[in-house]
């Protein structure tokens, strides 16, 4: 089991498996809820199971560290989770799941922006294609007809944005804390300010146990601990342990997921879902990490001088 955690390709597969499913449950939960309950329950839930992991991480930190763990807290543990409830009071899970593929655009965009970082054209172009399945489903799906709203899909794209900040930052500014303080330490930070919120919906003080309240919080509930606590932590992770480009292309499998999920739950399927899945697993493929060979000139030199060494070694031996 160890060997799979540290099997980059079977986070990845996890996660992709997590967080597609994530759309259909802030759907069912949207039933009870308000989309800022959901967000709020999300940040706080999370902050309180990992806050002894978080507040002892946190008092450790630097002002330095502290400070770029609460800006990437912001971009990848909170904004987000308000926006996608929001947007998906108007747009369905398949489509909110098939525009958070656009968050490895993001990344590669600020990492050059904010910090200069260059990718090999192979990522670019594998990032564009994957753009471009994406866009092929939106287009052909329920995207393109007058009644999508497109203001709340745009907060989709807003919450890819967000995505791509925190997984830059994360990669160039706080790249050595271990992955479950960091984790714990944001949403220790961010479920204070998610309290004022909860608390400021009224969700506390008019809570009933309705049916159709104790069924959304079923799901609520394995949202905040299956699909934000511990799918963040693996996220994290992946991203320590490889690049912020390749553990964002796990927004290009999210689409699939989600959209398997629509179907289950009776949204419509056409054979451009198909076209356009297979442009976004071809964006993943060009966008996969590259093991760099060794390079022969450099051995041969490196080798040469090996040898030089022991003969010189020899020669004043035998003086």
């Amino acid at each position: 089991m160890k060997q799979l955690l540290r099997n980059k390709w079977f986070l990845l597969f996890i996660l992709a498996i997590t967080w597609g499913s994530s759309f259909i449950l802030i759907k069912k939960s949207l039933v009870a809820f308000s989309p800022y309950e959901i967000g709020a329950i999300r940040v706080v839930g999370s902050g309180l199971m990992l806050a002894v992991v978080g507040i002892p991480a946190l008092l450790k930190m630097s002002k330095k560290t502290l400070l770029w763990v609460t800006i990437a807290g912001f971009f990848g543990n909170f904004l987000p989770m308000f926006l996608f409830p929001i947007a998906q009071t108007q747009v369905s899970s398949s489509l909110a799941g098939i525009l958070d593929a656009l968050v490895p655009m993001f990344v590669l965009g600020f990492g050059f922006l904010l910090f200069g970082i260059k990718s090999r054209l192979s990522q670019v172009i594998g990032a564009i294609i994957g753009f471009l399945g994406a866009a092929s489903l939106i287009y052909f799906s329920e995207g393109n007809t007058e009644t999508s709203q497109f203001w709340y899909a745009m907060l989709i794209v807003l919450a890819g944005a967000a995505y791509g900040v925190n997984a830059v930052v994360i990669k160039e500014k706080i790249p050595n804390v271990n992955a479950l303080q960091l984790t714990a330490a944001v949403y220790t930070i961010w479920a204070i300010p998610s309290m004022v919120i909860l608390y400021a919906t009224g969700f506390v003080q008019n809570f009933e146990t309705t049916p159709a309240t104790m069924e959304a919080i079923k799901y609520l509930a394995f949202l905040t601990t299956i699909g934000t606590s511990i799918a963040m932590l693996l996220y994290y992770y992946l991203i320590q342990k490889t690049t912020a480009v390749f553990a964002s292309t796990v927004s290009y499998l999210l689409p699939l997921v989600a959209i398997v999920w629509g179907i289950f739950d009776g949204e419509e399927f056409t054979v451009w879902f198909a076209v356009g899945g297979a442009l976004i697993l071809l964006g993943i493929y060009l966008s996969r990490e590259q093991t760099q060979r060794p390079s022969l000139n450099k051995d041969y030199f490196n080798f040469g001088a090996s040898c030089e060494v022991t003969l010189s070694r020899k020669r004043k031996h035998f003086q």
